[in-house]
């Protein structure tokens, strides 16, 4: 039975460890959008960032999606796992895994929409600058709240050492 605790032990600090990397690339990809990519679009005159935007909508979609949602599900996973063998930690684990949720959801409750009309260029030109504004707001609304999934899982790494 000890093997098997020590076992499960192991298992439990590989996937909060591997949560922890996975939130900050995260945090830090999000920051980089928000840092670099945003204020270049905001530099563009509308027609130009729709053309940028039609052209690389898809990759934007490919390399942020999967990396919030893995992030998100290694944050349950490690909550989880943290909970049931109630180490020490798992209540920041479980702030972490609560927040990179909402990241998550963010993407429905705006994104998604305001990006579609961005890769679609259904937005009218006079509106683009705008909504570059609003959408900037959001993502830096967004990104405070991924850091903080963040800080929050190296606080369960502290005390789980």
């Amino acid at each position: 039975m000890n093997g098997s605790r020590a076992g499960w032990d192991r298992v439990t600090a590989l996937v909060a460890l591997a949560a922890t990397i996975a939130l900050g690339l995260a945090a830090g990809a999000m920051l980089a959008e928000g840092a670099v990519l945003v204020p270049y679009w905001r530099s563009l005159p509308p027609d130009a960032f729709l053309a940028w935007y039609v052209d690389n909508a898809a990759r934007l979609l490919n390399f942020y999606g999967p990396l919030e949602l893995v992030s998100a599900i290694l944050a349950i996973a490690a909550a989880g796992l943290s909970l049931v063998q109630r180490r020490p930690g798992a209540a920041a684990l479980f702030v972490a895994a609560v927040l990179s949720c909402i990241v998550l959801a963010a993407y429905p409750l705006y994104f998604r929409d305001v990006n579609a009309s961005f890769a679609q260029r259904t937005i009218r030109l006079e509106d683009v600058a705008a909504e570059l504004t609003r959408w900037a707001a959001w993502h830096w609304v967004r990104t405070a709240i991924g850091a903080v999934a963040f800080i929050a899982a190296l606080l369960a790494a502290r005390a789980a050492d």
